[in-house]
């Protein structure tokens, strides 16, 4: 029933003007707090995963109260039937998200129905639900209609939803019937707005009793309306979601981009038993109320009923002995009481002391008898102590000024978002740090503690307790919007555990800047250690091969991370710290990004540095672990000809180095561009090793440059392979270094790492001693 229908031209815009009065909201059909204490039955699982599994619903024979609340737990993944058990798409279950034992609801993940146009016109039927129904609910469930709507996506759609709302399980007899339509004449004419106002997504309610229903999805850019509809919005999309959990992109409506959203979530409210509650109490064994102090209600959603604890009680209601009493006394904001408080079995009393009265002590507040002695005593109170009282009044009030202005800056910064990420175990190394620690740390952010400022922000230096130095990061304002970017450098940092990586230590979101504190690394940057003109000094080759190994090893581990591989999409020289002994730290994680194994992200903004972006990463805007690999095809290069990935040689004009030595491998005249200094009788085969490793990384499509792994591994074999040439010519440096009088630790300030765009999305051209420029590319 999913497939689409195609209709003759007539009868096509007789369903399309049809269509747009279904727009209006007009349908046609046949008939007319998350709980707590998710109470289980003993020996039976009360979790699956992070899902709480309470009674009537279980795991397992027995813990349940009717199969149609058996919950299937696999790999730690919560799971409910809901669909009819011919369907082959699937087992006929769907992923549980949650159970809401007070409110009657449960939220399972549903399937989003797509098809796409191929270029030719034809009809794109990849889509693994192509043709399939959708949803059949089991006899106790129903699609929530105040929590759901039925949606669709696209530019020259019309989407229909057909189901039952009298319990038929008959599939050729789903008698309800609605449908919205979505047009836009070109990508400018898709909606900005959250909301579906049908233009490049519409949305329309969904009846009560919806036990059953199926989609379709017509497409009318080759009849009427727009014939150019397919170059930018070739798909479309229908789907069942719940309200408060999806949000209009204007993106979602072009190209492919909404493929990658296979399930949404959806809500369905359930029952105990088909009848209302009259009649269910008739039958004592089959009543689902089992706990004393529990009470009926009947269903807002088609027949049937379920079971919540009376007032003044909490618990689980469908087991005996499920609901306790709650004592009022420990909850004085939601139990007012103005005298003393008395807990009683499903209430509580609340008197006034000896000496005072009211009429009501929970509602006003119990007075003395005396009157009259009671306000001359009030006022010569008031008298004696009216400045201190004032001043009270008036440090009270700062404090209460200051912790609301603390609290806005929190939600404002995204503290709640990575409140709930803390929550949920995400993050469990990031400590919180007072703005009165930091300002301690860095003396009041003074200015001789700058260490540099970038596009995004100011670092400074910071001693914690213990002397413990640190790098403290005062972003700029960000906009509400950025708010989650800020929280997702604090979640990515926070998951890298690995020696050649900058750490983060923790975070302050309780002022208008929000703060980031990293380890401090005291050796200033690669980019320093290669090119600065002012304190140059000879590098070995051992060890320009040791920090390329391990900033490779840490770009694979980022990569190979098992929860959330990390693609870090800024690799360059400037964003290698250099610890002690010159260990490699990569640093920067502005433009990372946490993408699912073996897949790519789409982005919107080209984000990067001018010399290392992968050209195909500019061109199709999808990042991956392979445009890592390029950009650090270039962090070799440098290494190897201590030119920058944008130099000037005598010409006015900027060239790029991964270009140049490309065309000097193909002319075979590498050796004029490799640094002078690690050229030497014996070295050139060990030098075309790793010159060809460097080519390899920069090949122009991604699936031929090699993993970060391989790079890392194929670094460490070289090394391993010229390890006692490499090892004398290090040594010779060293006695080179000596004579020179120079330290063989780079003492110099790390402020041009510092200076970097740590957060930035802007293309950005390192300072070469010619102009600079910093260019927005959209």
């Amino acid at each position: 029933m999913a497939s689409p229908i195609y209709l003759g031209k007539r009868s096509f815009l007789l369903v399309v003007g049809a269509t747009l009065i279904l727009q209006l909201s007009i349908t046609i059909h046949g008939a007319g707090a998350d709980n707590s204490l998710a109470i289980d039955k003993t020996n039976c699982p009360d979790k699956c995963g992070n899902v709480s599994i309470p009674y009537p619903f279980g795991i397992g024979q027995g813990c349940y109260l009717h199969e149609d609340f058996e919950v299937q737990c696999k790999n730690n993944q919560a799971s409910l039937r809901t669909r009819d058990s011919t369907d082959q798409t699937d087992d006929g279950y769907s992923n549980l998200l949650d159970i809401n034992l007070l409110d009657g609801e449960a939220r399972i993940q549903n399937r989003v129905y797509w098809s796409c146009k191929n270029t030719n016109g034809s009809i794109d039927d990849r889509n693994p639900y192509y043709g399939r129904v959708e949803l059949l609910l089991p006899s106790f469930f129903k699609v929530s209609y105040t929590k759901n709507k039925f949606t669709a996506i696209g530019c020259a759609t019309i989407a229909n939803i057909v189901g039952s709302t009298d319990g038929t399980t008959d599939l050729n007899n789903l008698h309800y019937t609605s449908a919205c339509a979505s047009f836009c004449d070109s990508e400018h004419g898709i909606s900005k707005s959250a909301v579906c106002d049908g233009l490049g997504c519409c949305q329309t309610s969904i009846p009560e009793n919806l036990s059953a229903f199926d989609i379709g999805l017509f497409y009318i850019d080759e009849l009427i309306y727009n014939p150019y509809a397919l170059p930018f919005s070739p798909c479309s999309y229908a789907f069942v979601v719940e309200v408060s959990s999806f949000k209009f992109y204007t993106y979602y409506a072009l190209g492919s981009n909404f493929q990658n959203q296979d399930r949404l979530p959806l809500v369905l409210d359930w029952n105990v038993g088909n009848e209302i509650c009259e009649q269910a109490k008739k039958n004592l064994s089959s009543y689902a109320c089992k706990a004393t102090n529990s009470e009926c209600i009947n269903s807002t959603n088609g027949s049937g009923y379920r079971c919540n604890c009376s007032s003044g009680y909490e618990g689980n209601p469908y087991l005996f002995g499920g609901c306790q009493d709650i004592n009022e006394c420990d909850y004085p904001l939601l139990y007012t009481c103005h005298g003393d408080c008395t807990n009683t079995d499903g209430s509580y009393t609340c008197s006034c002391r000896a000496g005072t009265h009211s009429e009501d002590p929970k509602i006003a507040p119990c007075t003395g008898s005396n009157h009259e002695v009671k306000v001359v005593i009030g006022i010569s109170v008031a008298l004696i102590f009216l400045i201190i009282c004032i001043s009270a009044i008036l440090i009270k009030w700062q404090k209460r000024k200051l912790a609301k202005e603390k609290e806005r800056f929190f939600k404002q910064n995204g503290g709640h978002i990575l409140y709930r990420q803390i929550l949920s175990k995400k993050i469990d190394t990031v400590q919180i740090f007072t703005i009165e620690e930091l300002k301690k740390a860095t003396d009041n952010f003074d200015r001789s503690r700058e260490l540099g400022t970038g596009g995004h922000g100011t670092v400074y230096k910071g001693i914690l307790g213990g002397n413990k130095e640190v790098a403290v990061k005062r972003s700029k304002i960000i906009n509400v919007s950025e708010t989650e970017e800020f929280v997702q450098e604090i979640i990515i940092l926070s998951q890298i555990n690995h020696r050649n990586v900058v750490r983060l230590l923790g975070c302050c979101l309780e002022v208008e800047v929000p703060i980031l504190v990293y380890e401090f690394i005291p050796n200033g940057t690669l980019f320093q250690l290669l090119h600065d003109n002012h304190n140059r000094q000879p590098v070995s080759l051992e060890d320009r091969l040791r920090i390329a190994q391990e900033s490779a090893e840490a770009l694979a581990y980022m990569h190979l991370s098992i929860n959330h591989p990390i693609v870090h999409g800024d690799v360059k020289s400037l964003n290698i710290l250099l610890g002690d002994n010159h260990m490699a730290k990569v640093s920067d994680f502005g433009a990372s990004r946490m993408v699912p194994k073996d897949a790519v992200q789409f982005m919107t903004m080209v984000q990067g540095t001018l010399g290392y972006l992968d050209p195909e990463y500019l061109e199709k805007r999808l990042l991956t672990d392979k445009s890592d690999v390029y950009s650090f095809g270039v962090v070799i290069l440098e290494l190897i000809t201590r030119k920058m990935a944008i130099y000037f040689d005598g010409a006015e004009e900027g060239k790029n180095l991964a270009a140049s030595f490309l065309q000097a491998m193909r002319e075979n005249r590498v050796d004029g561009m490799l640094d002078i200094s690690i050229l030497s009788v014996g070295m050139e085969e060990l030098l075309q090793e790793v010159a060809e490793l460097a080519c390899l990384c920069l090949s122009l499509k991604g699936e031929r440059r090699p993993s970060m792994c391989h790079v890392a591994d194929r670094l460490k074999a070289i090394r391993s392979t010229w390890k006692e040439i490499l090892l004398l010519k290090h040594e010779e440096t060293r006695r080179l270094v000596e004579r020179l009088g120079m330290a063989s630790t780079c003492d110099m300030s790390p402020t041009m790492y510092w200076t970097a765009q740590m957060m930035g999305l802007d293309i950005e051209t390192p300072n070469t001693g010619h102009a600079s420029s910093t260019t927005n590319m959209g």
